[in-house]
């Protein structure tokens, strides 16, 4: 049996992982932690794998919490790897974010990242995750590993950020840009897949999971609005005035940019996570 520590109590994505290997209760036992409080104190000597998802995500990155940012994304992930190797755990996995290579694309760009894309990230939420990244990476050695996740957005029931806002608007308007753009996106019962075979299989380095297809984000709201029953007109009336919106209000280049890992990345040969294809994973998520 494999004994998992989740650093983080109450995430989305710690929670979600404890569901999901709760299906197999005789290969794991997973305990949460919570970090805010007097976390240190707590003895990691019995557990295998320390899966470490506390951090600051989904906020505003306003410039006086850049301090907090630092602390809790780079230094709190920093202090708990180590602690983790200090108490004999074998396995250190922490979630970064495809924000360490910076912002989508501007509308009408394309951006593709590769192996070779160096990460170049333009705030400090990003930063700090890389920050995290290099820091805990050197203390990887034959009896401690350590694997990086750089996932794209992620979604699924209950999932916070830009998807459920997507969701709230296709849900009440008719009518929505008919915009090209690619984006890689992560399902969360994908990702807890993920994570579980990191786990059985003993694995180190940097992993870049992603659904098997990239979402225009057209279809995805038009996606959403099937679901619901409700049919959703397409239109390029409104393009040239979201392309002026754009060159001065970055959010739009959130929703509509494009930001894609290239597919060979993200395709692992020994195993196999992705579990629902893409409308499968909107119909589960708003079902």
């Amino acid at each position: 049996m494999k004994r998992i520590l989740i650093t983080g109590k109450d995430s989305y994505i710690g929670t979600s992982f404890e569901k999901w290997v709760s299906r197999w209760p005789e290969e794991y036992h997973a305990d949460t932690l919570d970090t805010k409080g007097y976390w240190q104190s707590y003895d990691f000597s019995p557990y295998d794998v320390v899966f470490h998802v506390a951090g600051i995500a989904h906020v505003d990155a306003k410039d006086d919490m850049e301090d907090l940012y630092y602390q809790v994304n780079r230094d709190l992930t920093i202090e708990a790897a180590q602690k983790a190797k200090a108490e004999g755990v074998e396995q250190f996995i922490f979630m970064s974010s495809i924000i360490v290579y910076g912002d989508s694309s501007k509308l009408g760009e394309k951006r593709v990242i590769t192996k070779d894309t160096i990460p170049t990230p333009t705030n400090f939420y990003g930063n700090s995750k890389l920050q995290a990244e290099q820091g805990i990476l050197p203390l990887q050695d034959e009896h401690f590993k350590v694997v990086i996740l750089r996932p794209p957005m992620i979604y699924g029931k209950g999932s916070k950020g830009n998807y459920p806002k997507l969701a709230r608007l296709a849900q009440k308007t008719p009518i929505f840009p008919d915009i090209e753009n690619e984006r890689s996106m992560l399902y969360i019962e994908n990702l807890c897949e993920f994570i579980r075979l990191m786990i059985d299989n003993e694995a180190r380095g940097v992993f870049f999971p992603q659904n098997k297809e990239y979402v225009k984000t057209t279809e995805l709201v038009k996606t959403i609005a099937e679901v619901y029953g409700k049919k959703m007109r397409l239109t390029k009336v409104f393009n040239g005035l979201i392309r002026c919106c754009s060159k001065k209000v970055s959010a739009v280049n959130k929703v509509f940019g494009s930001l894609v890992y290239e597919k060979e990345m993200s395709v692992y040969q020994d195993f196999e996570y992705c579990r629902s294809n893409f409308k499968q994973t909107i119909e589960k998520t708003e079902g």
